[in-house]
């Protein structure tokens, strides 16, 4: 039994948003049915992160400082956050305070958060028959995160090629045994641990320090680390995506890069094992026109040189792109030729095997010294335009509430904002309330232009029609494009038919998060698109509307069909 559940579980449940935490005996929103005597809760747990205090009323210097390394403590033991029960003895009695000594003590509690940089929210006011009270408060420490520097870098490859098992050497510290152990950190489902392949798109930090050190899950003091802990201590951050290599797959692939936006691309390859879907990854990168380079692994097993690899992947790679030179880094020398915006000229190729750990202190290096290249002026102008979070993902957790993942390409978002997503089926929006932020699975306050993140959303009207696709925009934000027929400039880069792409042809089209089939309903001033053609068309969505701007990029597929393009207009429903 746990404190809530000795209250009426219909009380409200919300975060405090005031800035100071009081207590008043005409608070009676937040007040409970009167509760016995006899209420009691379990003894204060040794470990975990529930704090007990019957009250904090005017600590000496001595004693609150030994109450907040009492706090720091029980915030490490719940990742950051951590649940103090004010008015209750260690071993569970509920005496409750008076209304003034509980301000008092929430006015102390929240001094000791203040200097851990956490922030304090009572989630329960309750009333005992004596007349005195008890409170929950949730105390949550946020990292201040705006000064760390991240790029998101999707891997790509075929199966077997090692992405999942790349991450896990860099990320956990750890060399493979051969046989995947180094892999099983990425899973997300079972059936990837029995098979060796991944079938979703799976997440993973690795940070730096200002002198270039690795920080990862594994360390020189043997401390338990966790996200948040990397992130505290790195002032550069890189957040790898790892995507599935199966053909079956390959939608949720596509959707990832489209959906995420990575800044970067690392195209895996097994040496000696260039085929058919390496051909496709590299088709893909290019329509997204993503920075990569090239990560050959499983050197420990056959040298890419003795096998050709090398010489196929240079004639490979100079069939997608003639302006770049393929260059292989084989010491720290070799990073001289990528200085100085020479990068661009580039494309870097990294021999490493996850075994040995041949050539990965190269890939580190590499790592730490790459930039996600966006203006400093044009980060600020974004951050001054309302605000544009698209949905990728859509989770609901029990006693939590909906959680939405996914990319804010504008604007900054807070908590406690007030915000709308959306379109439902008919291009309506809901409102809602953020009622947490996570980046990196550590809590932070707010998200700013290019960030991904997860966002708790607590809605006014919960609806079982919440999708990836949606966007999340301001409650005052006027501006709900919702349409079913947009105008695109597109160019076909590759299809199965001579005859070449007609008025009525239906695809899967990719723009941004959105994921969805649309047909043509017209080609301007010519009955066909054949490949390598470009033409402006018409689409329509079949399904639903969606929220679609001018000058979104686009990709669409339908087997071996794939083209690319730019929407030039839009047709929005409230103006049909």
């Amino acid at each position: 039994m746990d404190f809530l559940s000795l209250f009426d579980p219909s009380s409200d449940t919300q975060t405090d948003e005031t800035d100071t935490e009081t207590f008043s005996s005409s608070d009676t929103d937040s007040i409970d049915k009167y509760l016995p005597d006899t209420a009691k809760l379990p003894p204060e747990p040794e470990f975990g992160n529930i704090e007990y205090k019957l009250k904090l009323i005017n600590p000496s210097k001595q004693r609150l400082d030994h109450l907040v390394t009492q706090m720091k403590w029980r915030l490490q033991e719940g990742d950051g956050e951590c649940f103090y029960q004010i008015g209750v003895s260690d071993n569970g009695t509920l005496h409750g305070l008076t209304v003034e000594d509980m301000n008092l003590s929430l006015n102390t509690l929240k001094l000791m958060a203040s200097q851990l940089c956490a922030t304090t929210a009572v989630l329960k006011r309750k009333i005992l028959s004596t007349g005195k009270s008890c409170c929950e408060v949730l105390v949550r420490k946020f990292s201040d995160i705006r000064n760390i520097e991240e790029i998101r870098i999707s891997l790509m490859g075929s199966v077997d090629s090692g992405k999942s098992s790349l991450i896990g050497v860099l990320t956990q510290g750890e060399l493979d045994n051969g046989r995947g152990k180094a892999r099983l950190n990425m899973f997300r489902h079972f059936h990837e641990i029995k098979t060796g392949r991944t079938s979703c798109v799976s997440h993973e930090v690795l940070g730096f320090d200002e002198n270039g050190n690795v920080i990862n899950y594994k360390n020189k003091y043997n401390e338990m680390m966790t996200a948040e802990k990397i992130g505290e201590r790195s002032k550069k951050l890189i957040s790898f995506m790892d995507l599935a290599g199966h053909r079956r797959y390959m939608k949720t692939t596509i959707q990832a890069v489209s959906g995420y936006a990575p800044h970067f691309i690392s195209l895996v390859i097994a040496s000696g094992s260039l085929n058919q879907m390496t051909i496709e990854n590299l088709q893909i990168i290019k329509a997204f026109k993503i920075p990569f380079f090239v990560i050959l692994t499983k050197i420990d097993m056959i040298s890419p040189h003795e096998a050709g690899t090398i010489k196929q992947l240079f004639q490979l790679l100079n069939d997608v792109d003639k302006n770049k030179t393929p260059l292989v880094i084989e010491s720290t020398n070799d990073f001289r030729l990528l200085e100085d915006g020479n990068s661009k000229n580039y494309i870097p190729i990294f021999c490493v095997s996850n075994v040995t750990g041949a050539g990965l202190n190269l890939v580190q290096d590499y790592l730490y010294k790459l930039s996600p290249n966006i203006n400093e002026n044009e980060r600020k102008r974004l951050e001054k335009e309302s605000p544009e979070f698209h949905i990728d993902e859509i989770f609901r957790v029990q006693g939590v509430g909906t959680i939405f993942g996914g990319l804010n390409l504008k604007g900054i978002i807070y908590e406690n904002m007030r915000v709308k997503v959306g379109p439902g089926p008919n291009g309506e929006f809901y409102k809602g309330v953020i009622k947490s932020i996570h980046r990196n699975k550590f809590p932070c306050k707010e998200i700013r232009p290019n960030q991904s993140a997860s966002i708790c959303l607590s809605l006014n009207d919960e609806t079982p029609i919440l999708r990836s696709g949606m966007v999340l925009i301001a409650d005052n934000d006027e501006c709900e494009l919702s349409s079913v027929f947009f105008q695109a400039t597109v160019a076909v880069i590759q299809h199965s038919s001579s005859k070449g792409i007609k008025k009525g042809f239906q695809t899967t089209v990719h723009m941004g998060s959105i994921r969805q089939t649309a047909v043509f309903e017209g080609i301007f001033a010519r009955d066909s698109l054949k490949a390598n053609e470009t033409g402006s068309c018409l689409f329509r969505f079949l399904v639903r509307p969606e929220f679609v701007k001018v000058g979104m990029s686009l990709l669409f597929r339908d087997g071996k069909t794939k083209g690319v393009g730019v929407v030039t207009q839009i047709f929005p429903l409230h103006d049909a």
